[in-house]
């Protein structure tokens, strides 16, 4: 993704994979003291917040920040902070145990979602249409024993209009967004979803900065559900997101968005230093 977009605005950086790196909290930052920013894109969820947070505390910025990863990484977690800030989400309910997991389900009404508190590309979902099925699906988180599987994360079905909206915000605005339709209820492109052009609506925009807000901001994509009673409601919010359906779609350079934006935090943090160099992690650093 980075390096023709770099390369093309003269920006030294280094790309970095993240297995091949060892952070050393004894001795300091090191070599990567000379980065005025990092912009993080790896695959896995864990290394980059880890990654993250262990160069936020060296003062160096990353794009996202740790506590943005964080927030965003962790569905829970997102839902507290739209929550807080006031932004429409689908009704949820948590709980721990599997018979209080089956008295919330019947509280919000069949069909419900049930869905990890960790996880992406529309992966381990399932939709819960009555109580013999929500007793199997608690019973098998149950059983698989990973503390995540024992935080049962209830989302109210919202019946959609065939597709859901994927919107992407870099800083302070909200650049492109596509429709992602399927004749199924999970409407990903990771699982087969087609995406359309979808106009950014003043609308759309204004609850997408919210949420961005909300969850501290950076280049995020938000998913919106179209609710035919309330509107647009978010439904998750993605720190890593991807975008090979979205460009091609709607030609709009979001690669060339990020690297702006990874210059101009960059910038912020080395407003005397010119020219800037960055860092690219799979891992992407940009050099002080």
């Amino acid at each position: 993704m980075a390096d023709g977009c770099v390369r093309k605005r003269g920006v030294e950086y280094d790309r970095i994979d993240d297995g091949e790196v060892v952070f050393d909290f004894d001795n300091g930052p090191g070599d990567w003291g000379k980065y005025d920013a990092v912009l993080v894109r790896s695959i896995s969820y864990v290394r980059g917040l880890y990654a993250a947070q262990m160069l936020n505390a060296w003062g160096v910025p990353t794009i996202n920040m740790a506590q943005v990863a964080a927030t965003c990484g962790d569905k829970l977690v997102t839902s507290a902070a739209l929550k807080q800030a006031d932004v429409p989400q689908p009704r949820l309910r948590v709980a721990f145990t599997v018979e209080t997991a089956l008295k919330a389900i019947e509280e919000l009404g069949y069909p419900v979602v049930l869905k990890p508190v960790v996880g992406s590309w529309g992966r381990l979902l399932a939709k819960i249409n009555d109580r013999d099925a929500a007793e199997a699906l608690l019973e098998h988180k149950e059983t698989l024993g990973s503390y995540q599987h024992s935080v049962f994360y209830i989302q109210e079905y919202i019946t959609k209009p065939g597709r859901d909206i994927r919107a992407f915000v870099v800083g302070d605005q909200t650049i492109a967004a596509i429709y992602r339709k399927s004749q199924h209820w999970i409407t990903n492109t990771a699982r087969g979803g087609q995406g359309e052009t979808c106009p950014v609506t003043p609308e759309l925009a204004a609850i997408c900065q919210s949420a961005a807000k909300a969850v501290g901001g950076g280049v995020l994509a938000i998913d919106v559900l179209e609710d035919p009673h309330r509107g647009f409601l978010v439904n998750e919010i993605n720190h890593t997101m991807e975008f090979h359906t979205t460009v091609p779609t709607t030609g709009v350079d979001i690669p060339g968005y990020i690297v702006n934006y990874t210059v101009s935090v960059a910038e912020q943090k080395a407003a005397h230093l010119m020219p800037v160099s960055l860092a690219a992690q799979q891992l992407t650093g940009v050099p002080a």
